[in-house]
């Protein structure tokens, strides 16, 4: 039993950081510093990033497409994290960003990104976020409709300016994951298909203030099978030659013992070598890594608020959830977790669930943990994507802080939210007419 629970705990600790290891007495250590430490001094829920995981993942991407076809770009979706201090380790580290809406666009350009390497994507770009996009002196836009183009020549009009677009294809293809972050099928509401894609070149070609670089395709969202980012090269390829081909992103990554995603090098790979047979040898290649980007650099701790044990279950409540964690509820993503201080990998099989006024706020279920107990730390690894971004104030949650970690030493980043907060966007009520 022993070298089981020994072995357990091996495949538990391989889902948390990279460097994550156990100090004397067996507790959580994250990026150096003890996840009882961050807890004592940042609270619960927090949510923990180790920023050197970040920056290597970052080089690797970015080195080992450059090593497979050098004119190419490693562009960040900035939807998986859509925060000033991760962006800014990003772009230090000579990442471009992908920004979806103006929102976070903003944030971008605060974080100091190079307005030439922001990607400018939506389904339904407003007026508004163009011109912001084109004010900002975004490099590229990408085009998901004739919308887009209308309004873009609109704001052009009567300048000398110019702005770079892609021309984004469906291109039929429904790789094996959730339904909602699956955008290459067809009936997406992502991008052209292949008659209305070539339409739109074929009007761009003629603009005189839109300037065509290239297209661009995406698939999807956590992918574990290569297949399909081939097949996507083999779509665009039929567009014909172009200066520019976006590849999008999708790349999945492990939250589970199960899983077992490709590596960033074999994903490279795959999409370099149909590359090399289909696209101009000149021509830039750019992909868009999120979620792979920043998934397993994230850990979310939480305090047990309640233990219940009867009718043959065992439901451990923490002071979270789905406020702090959505993903659980819209993509039935599923999370291992542990005992902070005991990180065996087994244990008594629980629902862990959240505090939130929901039957489906859960945030793993038939997770083993050791003895749970009131006052517990708990730490779910693999949630440094989509957590933050899909954070809320449900039952009047307050978010939580954003702390970084590295070489020993904490930071927050992002405060928590206070109650007053919640409260901000309030305007002065005037006290009705008698």
């Amino acid at each position: 039993m022993a070298a089981t629970q020994t072995q357990a705990g091996r495949e538990l600790l391989g889902l948390f950081p990279p460097g994550t290891t156990r100090d004397g007495s067996g507790g959580l250590v994250i990026g150096g510093v003890s996840a009882a430490e961050l807890a004592e001094c940042h609270g619960t829920p927090a949510l923990i990033l180790d920023e050197a995981s970040i920056r290597a993942r970052a080089r690797r991407y970015a080195d080992g497409l450059a090593a497979r076809w050098p004119n190419s770009r490693v562009v960040f979706a900035s939807k998986a994290f859509p925060c000033t201090a991760v962006i800014r380790l990003l772009a230090e580290e000579g990442i471009g960003i992908d920004v979806a809406g103006g929102g976070e666009l903003t944030i971008a350009l605060a974080a100091g990104a190079d307005p030439a390497g922001l990607v400018v994507h939506g389904n339904a770009k407003t007026e508004e976020e163009l011109r912001l996009a084109v004010e900002a002196g975004a490099g590229t836009v990408v085009v998901d409709n004739f919308d887009d183009i209308d309004r873009l020549e609109k704001i052009l009009a009567g300048t000398a300016a110019e702005q770079g677009v892609l021309v984004r294809l469906t291109p039929g293809i429904r790789p094996d994951t959730h339904e909602a972050v699956s955008t290459g099928q067809n009936g997406s509401k992502f991008g052209l298909p292949l008659p209305q894609a070539r339409a739109a070149i074929a009007r761009l070609r003629g603009s005189d203030r839109l300037r065509l670089d290239g297209v661009h395709v995406h698939v999807g969202s956590q992918i574990l099978d290569l297949a399909p980012f081939a097949q996507a090269v083999e779509a665009v390829a039929e567009l014909g030659e172009f200066a520019v081909y976006d590849l999008g992103g999708g790349l999945g990554s492990r939250y589970t013992y199960a899983d077992r995603p490709p590596t960033v090098e074999a994903y490279l790979d795959a999409v370099t070598d149909v590359a090399r047979r289909l696209l101009p040898a000149d021509a830039r290649i750019v992909v868009e890594p999120g979620r792979s980007m920043v998934a397993e650099s994230g850990v979310s701790l939480y305090r047990v608020v309640s233990v219940k044990r009867g009718d043959g279950h065992t439901f451990v409540a923490v002071d979270g959830g789905m406020g702090d964690n959505l993903e659980v509820s819209l993509y039935q993503q599923r999370f291992e977790a542990a005992v902070a201080d005991r990180p065996t990998g087994g244990g008594e099989l629980c629902r862990l669930v959240g505090r939130h006024c929901e039957s489906g706020d859960t945030l793993s279920a038939g997770v083993p943990l050791a003895d749970p107990r009131v006052g517990d730390l708990i730490a779910v690894p693999v949630t440094g994507a989509y957590t933050y971004a899909l954070s809320n104030n449900y039952n009047g949650a307050r978010r939580p802080p954003v702390v970084f970690v590295r070489d020993g030493a904490h930071r927050a980043v992002v405060r928590r939210e206070t109650y007053a907060d919640l409260m901000r966007r309030d305007l002065p009520s005037r006290a009705p007419h008698p």
